[in-house]
């Protein structure tokens, strides 16, 4: 009797502790959040060099190096520019690159090639990814963001890049490619890199995420949980001209709760002035907010490419679970 007494305590105990540590981790979800819905320059550093191609039987495909790998250091030492590989292979030596593959890391042997201006590995490299994408929430207290909703791919694979950091910059929208059936469109920007918006931390599958510089005095929303968000009417704040962002009409036709790849509500663009300057979503929306009653329940993440005017979204709480700053 005592020893089921003691298991029983045990048990009782083990369920408050588990219990104290869902409401810590409820806690940590903020109860409201700014809605954003502005585009954003977006510049992810590798931590090494990205190869993006490789000339034909040149050394480095020769040694097996693929597009899609990161140079992280030659002959032991860390290059994080073009400038440092340039100067590392001048001597025109053998090498050892520490490259990694997706999740792993191998080392590759190999000697650079004479030509008439030095030497070289037959590869192109770049130190960092660059493009535009949309701010779907700060929080006020703490200068956190979340955007895009979807991580940022790196070029062979569907799995976010690995990231040293980044850098998240104004943006303009100067241009509109309006999305057709079968060819998606995209919004084009101007960048100021002068005077950056935030740092960007995280690559997630769901977002990525960093801190604000400054924070812009705007309104905040409650944040739905996903049990509120229902099919009908709801609007989606975009920056598709200039600096601008406006609140446009959509319809959720279909909820995929159970969803994990960022598809969380299909959704129908209804507003007619959206649909005469994009044709519906397009690339660059991505991270746009969507609000329901008042409240913020998500971010579009993707477009039907035969059918522009509709697309997907992601419930907002599947992105502040990745964010760190929320864990």
């Amino acid at each position: 009797m005592k020893h089921m007494t003691l298991t029983l305590r045990r048990t009782i105990t083990a369920l408050f502790l588990a219990a104290a540590l869902c409401l810590q981790a409820l806690a940590a979800m903020p109860d409201r959040l700014v809605p954003c819905g502005h585009t954003a320059g977006i510049k992810l550093y590798t931590g090494g060099l990205l190869i993006t191609a490789l000339d034909e039987q040149a050394p480095a495909q020769r040694a097996g190096l693929r597009a899609g790998d990161t140079i992280l250091k030659i002959d032991g030492a860390r290059v994080s520019s073009v400038q440092d590989a340039s100067l590392r292979l001048s001597s025109g030596k053998s090498v050892c690159l520490s490259v990694r593959r997706g999740e792993k890391q191998a080392e590759f042997y190999l000697t650079p090639e004479k030509t008439g201006a030095g030497y070289r590995l037959g590869i192109s490299v770049r130190d960092n990814i660059s493009g535009i994408g949309t701010i779907t929430f700060f929080d006020p207290e703490t200068g956190v963001y979340g955007a895009l909703g979807h991580g940022v791919a790196g070029l062979t694979s569907a799995q976010p890049l690995a990231i040293s950091g980044g850098v998240l910059v104004p943006s303009t929208v100067t241009d509109v490619k309006k999305g057709v059936r079968g060819t998606p469109g995209e919004l084009h920007g101007s960048f100021d890199v002068a005077d950056p918006l935030g740092s960007v931390s995280q690559n997630e599958p769901h977002g990525i995420f960093g801190k604000l510089t400054a924070l812009p005095q705007s309104e905040s929303v409650p944040v739905a949980d996903a049990s509120q968000i229902h099919t009908g009417a709801a609007v989606i704040l975009a920056n598709v001209d200039g600096k601008e962002t406006r609140e446009y009409c959509v319809r959720i036709d279909k909820l995929y709760p159970q969803a994990e790849n960022g598809r969380n509500l299909l959704l129908t663009v209804t507003d007619e002035r959206l649909l005469s300057i994009t044709g519906g979503i397009v690339q660059g929306m991505s991270g746009s907010p969507i609000l329901q009653d008042g409240k913020l329940i998500g971010a579009v993440t993707h477009v039907l490419v035969n059918r522009p005017e509709q697309g997907y979204g992601i419930f907002l709480q599947n992105m502040l679970a990745q964010c760190e700053a929320y864990q």
